[in-house]
């Protein structure tokens, strides 16, 4: 294991902002059980649509959507809130 100082832009919340070092933009550091929440979502999306159920795909794809948008859109809010071009 090695230790390096972060730089945190945000709380230490499930998506924090962080930059490390030697890095030109700050990435999104998202917890273990959040991973997993996002993991079991798409895998309900796949679920979906191996039995032929696209409503259900559609719900469950567009829940993923909403939680993906809302991390990007945090993400997005701290770098413009810290003068810093997106890196997309």
């Amino acid at each position: 294991m090695e230790r390096v100082e972060a730089e945190l832009f945000t709380d230490g919340s499930n998506d924090a902002v962080v930059r490390l070092p030697g890095r030109r933009f700050p990435g999104v550091l998202i917890q273990g059980d959040s991973l997993h929440i996002f993991r079991s979502d798409l895998a309900e999306v796949v679920e979906a649509c191996e039995r032929g159920d696209l409503a259900d795909a559609r719900d469950s794809a567009g829940l993923l959507l909403a939680g993906l948008d809302a991390v990007l859109t945090r993400y997005a809010d701290v770098l413009q809130a810290h003068e810093i071009d997106r890196p997309y």
